[in-house]
């Protein structure tokens, strides 16, 4: 990252600051950018957004992790890390071995049709997809994301491991002013917040309660708040960013709303109880008295942040009015959370409901969503009830209840101290060390109904609340950002999202500057529902205290309602969605609630699909489905429940409206309202939720209202083009009848078709017999007479002109015109151009094309040549188009002979041999009308009144675009048989909107109404070929009727982006995967651990966090009702062990009934006529099963551990490939770091064909709790080992009955000497467990383990998390301190300069100090960027996000201690550093005892808070404007600290030892010398960071205000000056200091930015301008003499700057000292030579030649081959435009301080060669400039000859000149990037209308994305590709020689650039 300091100075420093100088200096229009003040005026408050707890979890894919970690302990374990050196600060490591990738498997084409009894024609079978339906890279699952060891468990109860956030505090209300249009960003600065504590007092059950306030005295009061709401300020301005400082006082005038009921919480285990230390609870400042008004009373009532109350006695009304609060998805795991309210704001007036664009009011900021923190005692204890914010998947809220008892002064004294960040780590901390409880299962509950969106919640209960003391525990918010940036259209990225998160959208560097408008659908309120073209105006918010700090703006949504939704944002406040700039989607997922009010989490779930028509009638659904309960399900998906049609397909729906009639029972009619009813059954005793299927594409062929609406579908009538398809279709029926019939039998087509042969003589039959008769291609051609006739009639009457020739009009426009009726040849062809093309004149030379013949001889030969010549044209279109049919009609024939061989040979088709009319030759792609006739006859059917009857069939095409309409005009796929087609039902046409087919859209609308209203959840069927627009309309009505509708699908579009446009619009929140795409258990075990969860050891990521990309959520199914069954596919032998590894992985579950029951065939949906199995509790009868039918005991066994492993938190998956066949899969909870391991053993042949081979034992590094299960299939008879289902299998021929020939053997809950299939072999003290596995351990065997850590290891992990605990946070998650006090007090020890050292320090400044360390080398990586903290917090910063635990670093990390050493040995050096490297220490030390898988995530938080703590320092040290500026101001700031350092090697001049106090620190050296030891500037890093090339005058004083000014680091800035002033010498500041003594005075411009630095120094500074008294100790009092010693010649820095000015003015010529090859290896000798001076008519100042380059653009051209070398790139000698602003801004500065009396000096003389004497005042010399500024370098827009005496060489206009009187006489012209300074520092200078154009020309043809171009790009000398590496003999770009030609400027000295501008524009 070579940085040169000098790249940026003209860029955004130099660009901003000109424009803010011309506003201020100008009376003409604000610039572009500038924000203008709001008026404030009063306005009633409304209730603060609400803000729902929550962490994080899984947003991308597992398999995309860059580089697979080492597996966990479930593996061989990794190299012990005695056998390296650990004291070595950088060691050799050992490289990690290459992985194995595994790619999809080729699959079989064409499964048959699932909805057609007659199985359809297969062009590409569901399975030819990528497993899953979309292309997935394969990853070896031996090295995963997950670390190398295993994960262990812990006996912890997961309850203990919870942390106590603290509540969020109210936000006082403020006043409202009317809002002005904004010109940029908006922003509000944000209120203040108070911080609080709750207690919870012995058995109150709490729950919460709506939150709306009392719309009448007449209603029941809510219950009091038991925490106070803060007073509202009185009107003044708007309050700053929350601090640690008690909220202001209410007014009287503003009420605040009523503080809502707690929902009840979850029972914790009572073992905890007695371990928790007590904490008092605060009690929030009293709430005015006033009532609120009826329309504020409503506003209040808004759903906004939950508060805690005393218990409600109100009955919750429906799950759907409660703000649906569900478990986090991302992390789950055990934790508390309750929120706290914030004061009241005002709820913008409800919608006209005339506007689509709700504008809402700009509204004062609320505290920024992620300031609410844990708050936990000082010994950082962690209570049973603890909470972890750590990124756990589905985390649950605990709310307990709340007693108001602290006093105001309490609270105050407790507001002051920062929160706790125990939401980051502290999981499972006791000050009684380690906790070894067990855990306990949890039950979630959801929140009584609210009109809020509060979270989800667990039990606790009172006596654990009282036992632990602890007041309400709140997780802070869980906030996503997502940043905006140009033209970004994310529309297929999915963001996944939770109830009660916030959104936050941030402008990004491509939108600052731009006035944006961002609007989005998701509505503010639930109430206020979703409407998908409703948008509402986001208003902009800061979360900085500067105003006017664009970078700090944010629009934020709370997401208070499930679904997807939509937000764009547009420029110029513009509404237009159509002209959106940018845009995307977030996907909200619903909460799903069970039994009474449980929340079921969406990786909880394990359904179990069901044909309905296979239950029976109602009454027996009940002991039916119980199968499905006792097996372990909480869903049920219903196929669908209607009435069907004739084919009896489940999915071929007759009447949308009509319950399935053989649901029924005789003299009973039940209705849908009846299975509603054991719906709710199900959840309420079952704790089973329902969902069914919507069968929006299609109705069966019988369906009744088809008859009154046949427009409803796509038939010949309203869609003609389908007619030559229709055609076809009877051409292929014909021929089906005449094969039947044995017609062509003696041609080669028997009856039954059963050879090859037989299908190569269909193939010809159709080609030659067939096809020809019904000639389609004239359905498509013109009519060659016809048109010819009618051409002859217009050309016959029309003079040809001489001018209408052919060469007007290309003979590509005459084209076939398709007739929209698809007639025989009644196409047609655009006349007129026919006309134009080949009605030539008879003397035209175009009359006779080609030559053909003599002139025509009349005009009646001319009219036969013309229509001759059309005559060939029309004949040539029509072969064209026939050539095309013709290509279709191949591919048709193609696909019907495809169909047959599948039906009629392939292995794994029906072999339905016989051609019949129930078995077709191919499936009908219409239905017909009438009975059979002739083709004729058909053929006039379809033009025909009854051609509306004649529709088309349903169906799926593969590899085609789904987003696109298969039966749209411009598709062939009927025409080319490309349709896998549904026989029994027709594809229903919506058109675009409801009104193109009224009566279809509202009869699937009420359809989809009432399904949602009786089911939880829907299962899109067919989703990939529903028209997009309409799915959208049906889910958004379904939504209305049911917010949390589950929705599913299962899309086939083989591309995970396409998918994602799906989810997106449509909402859909799992899409369903197959487990059987698997061909193998390699690729079985790699889509477990793709489908879900993190790897083992993933980072500990916090609350508010950058939004990242998800994947689609899965809903995992060992079998789908699609596939055939495993017996089949597979064995039946690997049911057991692949249902086993389904059930482990991180995502929703599921199965299809009959599975469990050993179903050994496919239950067909279309076949299948019997009916389920019925439930038993004893023995079984024909037609019941039981426990022990089956495998349904071990998948009751397998679905309580799924939900266990989801409830609880374990969603860090590990996947290992033990074998071939054997699969071990951890699951792990990173909170009490329990892992539960299955192993395996997998069938996918027969046992007898799996060769036995040894079994890699497993090792693990931790304690085995217990053995959960061991299962086991076994065949009755043991020469069923060679088969793939054991004995004989009989079907019943009533009920749907399973395999009896297996038993099946369960243990439960073994001690390893119970166990079986493994001996453990490792003794009791080891800390390895290894456990071998048995010779019984065979093919369809799985065991399960429960494993936790060591005590030791359980121990160091708590001290850990007790360190980790002290850290606490003020409002942003970047401002992180310590509460620990011995680390405070060594924290608030450090320097700036200390912390240089800490945090950054480059490879060469690390070397510098001449102790043989540099930067840390990371094997396989390289060595960091800085040897500080930053180095390694960059490159975790990366992988952090991304869990890519297979990077280097991370493998580094479980290798060996050695970067931590390394961190610790590099600070034991300085004294000023030694005591934070002890604390380090001490902390690394307790990784030693951690499994080495876990160490790279606590390494990252230990590392990473103490980052966050030293730069919260360092921002303490810099002053307000950085402390409390926005996250970017601060960033900025931290420059100060990369670049200002101490390096010995690169000092200042000694200071004068008479200089006032302070003085720099000094130390001693070897010799006793006291040196003094001041910080310096690196001109870059790492090139320019020590030695010579660290100290260059020029940069330093460029960045000097900005890293040292801005930052309030006065004294060093003062240093540095008084340092480099000492040095003067020809009357200027040396370019290259090195020490002073060697320093080198080439460059004309340092001493200008030098006088600049002292004017910003003297401005900004408290009493700057005493620096110009002070003294000064000169190195060269005069230009000849030798180095003085420090303190001998002392001058005051005014006389310093005099001699400078004089200097100047006098005019100075010198020759470098020491001249030649050793100080320049490059320059020629008159380089050498220097001359500067004031040029008396102009008062510019001057210097330099052709042969140096004194200014910035410093590049000296090097290469012999080129014949640059010597030859400066860009001289710029004359007056350089920069170095006139800078001396125009000095003298005007130093006028100022003479007139104040600061400055002693005014007058410069000069004296001739004559003794002339001219003396001029600053004054005087200022005006001089300004006179001639815009005489000489302005560039008129318009010529002007008088005034431009080279015109030719102008070649860009309205722009200011870059030099003048140049010796290069073209360069003055040239436009660069350096004028923007000189209107900076000077604008009066210039014209303002001039200077707009100036810059507003430089801003399109300079500015870039990130940077500004140092040259125009039409000029001839530009080139943008810089390469200094060039050797060529090109003279542009050799060596570099381009570096400022053209190459954008981007350096990172912008950054401290910027901070003068910034400054600027926030101070006015």
């Amino acid at each position: 990252m070579a940085i040169d300091a000098m790249n940026f100075l003209l860029v955004l420093w130099s660009w901003l600051a000109a424009v803010l100088s011309l506003t201020a200096a100008m009376s003409e229009a604000p610039a572009k950018g500038k924000v203008i003040k709001k008026k404030k005026v009063k306005k009633a408050p409304a209730p603060a957004a609400p803000i729902d707890e929550g962490t994080s979890g899984p947003t991308l894919a597992a398999a995309a992790a860059p580089a697979p970690a080492p597996p966990p302990a479930v593996a061989t374990p990794a190299p012990a890390a005695s056998s390296v050196k650990k004291s070595a600060p950088q060691p050799p490591e050992p490289k990690p071995g290459k992985e194995q990738a595994s790619s999809a498997p080729n699959v079989a084409p064409v499964p048959a049709p699932r909805k057609n009894k007659v199985a359809p024609e297969p062009p590409q079978p569901k399975a030819a997809a990528a497993p899953s339906g979309e292309p997935e890279p394969a990853v070896p699952r031996t090295t995963p994301k997950a670390p190398a060891p295993k994960a262990p468990k812990v006996t912890q109860n997961p309850s203990a491991l919870k942390e106590t956030p603290e509540p969020m505090a109210p936000s006082a209300p403020t006043k409202k002013a009317p809002q002005e249009a904004p010109r940029t960003l908006q922003q509000v600065p944000l209120p203040k917040t108070p911080q609080e504590e709750s207690k919870v007092p012995k058995e109150l059950p709490v729950s919460k309660a709506s939150q709306e306030v009392p719309k009448t005295p007449k209603e029941a009061p809510a219950p009091k708040s038991s925490v106070e709401t803060p007073k509202a300020p009185k009107e003044e301005s708007a309050p700053k960013a929350p601090k640690e400082t008690p909220a202001p006082k209410a007014s009287k005038a503003v009420p605040a709303p009523k503080a809502p009921k707690e929902t009840p919480a979850p029972k914790a285990p009572q073992e905890l109880l007695k371990e928790a230390p007590a904490a008092k609870a605060p009690v929030a400042p009293k709430a005015p008295k006033e009532e609120l008004a009826p329309k504020a009373a409503k506003e209040a009532s808004a759903p906004k942040v939950p508060q805690a109350t005393l218990p409600s006695k109100e009955t919750p009304k429906t799950p759907q009015e409660a703000a649906a609060v569900r478990a986090p998805q991302e992390a789950p795991g055990p934790k508390t959370l309750q929120e706290k309210p914030k004061a009241s704001q005002e709820a913008p007036a409800a919608p006209k409901a005339s506007k689509e664009i709700i504008k809402v009011p700009a509204e004062p900021a609320a505290p920024k969503p992620a300031a609410p923190q844990s708050q936990v005692s000082p010994r950082a204890a962690a209570p049973a009830a603890a909470a972890s914010g750590l990124r756990q998947g589905h985390d649950r809220e605990v709310n307990r209840p709340v007693e108001a008892s602290q006093s105001p002064r309490q609270q105050e004294a407790e507001e002051a101290s920062p929160r706790k960040l125990t939401n980051f780590f502290k999981m499972g901390v006791h000050d009684d060390g380690v906790v070894t409880q067990e855990p306990q299962t949890q039950q979630v509950r959801a929140p009584a109904p609210t009109a809020a969106a509060p979270t989800p919640t667990t039990k606790v209960s009172s006596t654990v609340a009282a036992a632990q003391g602890e007041g309400p525990s709140h997780q802070q918010a869980q906030v996503r950002v997502l940043t905006l940036n140009h033209k970004d259209h994310l529309d297929s990225t999915l963001f996944r999202l939770q109830k009660g998160w916030i959104l936050q959208l941030r402008p990004g560097p491509t939108l600052l500057g731009r006035q944006v408008s961002v609007f989005t659908n998701h509505p503010e309120r639930p109430e206020d529902g979703f409407t998908r073209t409703k948008y509402r105006h986001l208003q902009w918010k800061s979360d900085s205290h500067n105003k006017g700090d664009d970078t700090a703006l944010y629009v934020e949504v709370t997401l208070v309602m499930a679904g997807s939704f939509h937000y764009y944002f547009t420029y110029d406040d513009s509404e237009n969605k159509d002209k959106a700039q940018g845009s995307g989607f977030f996907l909200v997922d619903p909460t799903l609630i069970v039994g009474t009010n449980e929340v079921l989490q969406q990786d909880c779930v394990q359904c179990q699909t069901v044909l309905s028509k296979n239950l029976g009638p109602l009454p027996d659904w009940e002991q039916r489905l119980q199968v499905a309960h006792e097996s372990g399900y909480n869903m049920i998906h219903f196929t669908p429940i209607q009435e069907l049609g004739d084919s009896n397909s489940s999915y071929s729906l007759k009447d949308q409206h009509k319950l399935n009639i053989e649901f029924q029972i005789p003299d009973n009619e039940f209705t849908f309202d009846d299975v509603e009813v054991l719906i709710k059954k199900m959840k309420q005793e079952w704790k089973m939720l329902s969902l069914t299927d919507i069968v929006l594409n299609h109705t069966a062929n019988e369906t009744p209202w088809l008859q009154e609406h046949p427009e409803s579908t796509y038939n010949c009538n309203n869609s003609p083009h389908l007619r030559p398809a229709y055609l076809l279709d009877r051409v292929l029926h014909h021929m089906t009848l005449e094969v039947m019939d044995g017609k062509w039998k003696d041609r080669g087509i028997p009856v039954a078709i059963k050879e090859e042969k037989h299908i190569e003589a269909v193939k010809n039959a159709l080609h030659n017999y067939f096809l020809p008769q019904v000639k389609l291609h004239e359905f498509y051609t013109v009519d060659i007479e016809k048109m010819v006739e009618e051409f002859r009639r217009r050309i016959s009457c029309t003079v040809p002109s001489i001018k209408t020739s052919a060469e007007e009009v290309s003979k590509n426009k005459l084209v076939i015109k398709q007739d929209p009726q698809y007639g025989r040849k009644t196409c047609t062809v655009d006349m007129d151009i026919a006309v134009r093309l080949y009605n030539l004149p008879n003397e035209s030379k175009e009359k006779i094309p080609q030559g053909s013949g003599p002139e025509a001889s009349d005009e009646a030969d001319r009219v036969v040549r013309c229509c001759s010549e059309f005559r060939r044209h029309l004949e040539h279109l029509n072969e064209q188009r026939a050539s095309e049919i013709q290509a279709h009609l191949i591919k048709a024939v193609s696909c019907c002979l495809g169909t047959i061989r599948y039906q009629r040979l392939q292995p794994d088709g029906p072999k339905i041999a016989a051609v019949s009319k129930d078995n077709p030759l191919v499936p009908p792609y219409f239905t017909h009308y009438g009975k059979d006739t002739t083709l004729e006859e058909e053929e006039a059917l379809m033009f025909g009144p009854k051609a509306s009857f004649l529709m088309a069939h349903n169906g799926w095409v593969m590899g085609d675009d789904p987003l696109k309409n298969f039966a749209r005009e411009e598709s062939y796929v009927y025409l080319r048989r490309e349709l896998v087609a549904w026989g029994d039902s027709v594809k229903l046409r919506y058109g675009n909107e409801p009104k193109d087919s009224p009566y279809l859209w509202d009869l699937m609308r009420r359809y989809c109404e009432y399904t949602a209203r009786i089911f939880h959840g829907i299962r899109l069927d067919n989703c990939h070929s529903t028209p997009i627009h309409v799915a959208e309309y049906m889910l958004d009505a379904a939504r209305k009727v049911r917010p949390d509708l589950y929705v599913i699908a299962e899309l086939f579009t083989n591309s995970d982006l396409t998918d994602n446009i799906f989810i997106n619009r449509l909402g859909i929140n799992s899409l369903i995967r197959e487990a059987m795409s698997a061909p193998d258990s390699h690729e079985e075990g790699r889509l477990v651990y793709r489908y879900g969860g993190e790897p083992v050891g993933a980072f500990l990521l916090p609350p508010v966090r950058p939004l990242v990309p998800s994947i689609a959520h899965a809903m995992f199914l060992d079998l789908t009702h699609d596939n055939r069954s495993p017996a089949e596919v597979r064995t039946a032998w690997d049911m057991l062990p692949s249902t086993a590894l389904v059930s482990m992985a991180c995502c929703a579950t599921g199965s299809n009934r009959g599975y469990d029951e050993l179903v050994p065939h496919h239950i067909h949906v279309v076949d299948e006529q019997r009916v389920y199995a019925a439930w038993s509790e004893s023995s079984t009868q024909r037609g019941e099963v039981n426990k022990k039918s089956g495998i349904i005991e071990c998948k009751n066994l397998l679905n309580k551990l799924h939900f266990e492993l989801g409830a609880s938190g374990f969603n860090q998956v590990f996947v290992d490939q033990v074998t071939e066949h054997v699969v071990t899969v951890t699951r792990h909870n990173p909170v009490s770091h329990q892992s539960v391991v299955l192993v395996a053993y997998t069938s996918f042949r027969p046992p007898a064909q799996i060769k036995a081979t040894n079994i890699r034992p497993l090792k693990v590094q931790g304690r085995l709790e217990e053995i959960i299960f061991e299962m086991q299939v076994k065949g009755t008879k043991e020469e069923d080992a060679d088969k793939k289902i054991p004995g004989v299998f009989v079907p019943d021929l009533e009920f749907i009955n399973g395999l009896e020939n297996f038993n099946v053997e369960v243990k439960e809950h073994l001690t390893p000497a119970q166990s079986t299939f493994v001996q453990v072999t490792s003794s009791s003290d080891s800390d390895m467990t290894v456990c071998e596995y048995t010779s019984k351990f065979t093919p369809g065997s799985v065991i399960a383990f429960r494993l936790s850590l060591l005590p030791r290891a359980q121990s160091a992990v708590n001290k850990i998390r007790g360190t980790l605990s002290e850290f606490g946070y003020k409002s942003r998650i970047s401002e992180v301190t310590t509460h620990n006090p011995v680390l405070t007090d060594i924290v608030n020890g450090l320097s700036l300069v200390d912390l240089n050292r800490i945090l950054y320090r480059c490879d060469d400044e690390e070397k510098d100090e001449g102790r043989g360390w540099g930067a840390y080398n990371i094997p396989n990586y390289g060595p960091l960027l800085y040897c500080g903290l930053q180095g390694v917090v960059s490159v975790l910063s990366e992988i952090r996000v991304v869990n890519d635990l297979g990077h280097p670093l991370c493998g580094n990390l479980r290798d060996g201690d050695w970067l931590p050493d390394y961190i610790v040995g590099r600070l034991k050096f300085e004294p000023s550093t030694q005591r934070l490297a002890g604390w380090l220490e001490e902390v690394f030390g307790y990784l030693r005892d951690v499994p080495r898988y876990l160490i790279p995530a606590y390494f990252d938080s230990i590392v990473t808070s103490i980052y966050l703590t030293l730069i919260n320092r360092a921002w303490a040290l810099m002053g307000e404007f950085i402390s409390e500026g926005s996250n970017f101001v601060k960033a900025l700031g931290l420059c100060s600290v990369q670049f200002c350092g101490t390096v010995k090697s690169a000092l200042l001049p000694p200071l004068s030892p008479n200089l006032r106090d302070p003085k720099p620190p000094s130390f001693t050296d070897g010799s006793g010398n006291q040196i003094q030891l001041s910080a310096t500037i690196a001109a870059g890093l790492p090139h320019f960071s020590v030695g010579y090339m660290r100290n260059w005058g020029r940069d330093t004083f460029i960045a000097l205000p900005g890293n040292l000014l801005i930052t309030s680091r006065y004294e060093e800035a003062r240093w540095i000056i008084l340092g480099f002033a000492g040095t003067m010498r020809h009357g200027l500041i040396p370019n290259l200091l090195d020490g002073g003594k060697k320093a080198r005075f080439n460059c004309r411009d340092a001493i200008w930015f030098w006088l600049q630095a002292i004017q910003r120094y003297v401005t900004v500074v408290p009493n700057g301008h005493e620096i110009l008294k002070d003294k000064v100790s000169r190195l060269y009092p005069s230009d000849d003499c030798s180095p003085q010693e420090p303190g001998k010649s002392d001058q005051l820095l005014e006389e310093v700057i005099q001699e400078g000015l004089q200097r100047h003015f006098q005019g100075v010529k010198f020759r470098e000292r020491n001249a030649g090859f050793q100080i320049d290896r490059q320059m020629n000798d008159d380089g050498f030579n220097n001359n500067v001076g004031v040029d008396l008519e102009t008062g510019f100042v001057y210097g330099g030649s052709v042969n140096n380059c004194g200014t910035w653009m410093d590049k000296m051209g090097s290469s012999e081959l080129a014949g640059t070398k010597g030859k400066p790139a860009t001289p710029r000698d004359g007056s350089a435009v920069e170095i006139i602003g800078l001396c125009k801004s000095a003298l005007a500065f130093l006028g100022r301080m003479h007139k104040e009396g600061k400055y002693s000096y005014n007058t410069v003389e000069q004296c001739d060669g004559t003794g002339k004497v001219t003396k001029w005042t600053y004054e005087f010399w200022e005006k001089k400039i300004e006179e001639n500024f815009e005489k000489h370098f302005w560039v008129s827009e318009t010529p002007m000859p008088e005034s431009e005496p080279r015109p030719e060489l102008i070649h860009r206009r309205g722009i200011y000149k870059d030099s003048h009187n140049a010796s290069q006489f073209w360069a003055d012209f040239q436009l660069r990037c350096n004028f923007p300074i000189a209107i900076a520092v000077a604008p009066e200078m210039t014209t303002p209308k001039n200077a707009w154009v100036a810059l507003k020309n430089a801003e399109e043809i300079l500015l870039g994305p990130l940077g500004i171009k140092t040259l125009d790009p039409k000029d001839w000398a530009y080139n943008g590709n810089y390469d200094n590496s060039n050797n060529t003999a090109d003279s542009k770009l050799a060596h570099g020689f381009n570096y400022h030609q053209g190459p954008v400027s981007k350096s990172l000295i912008v950054l401290i650039n910027i901070f003068p501008v910034i400054y600027n524009r926030l101070s006015v």
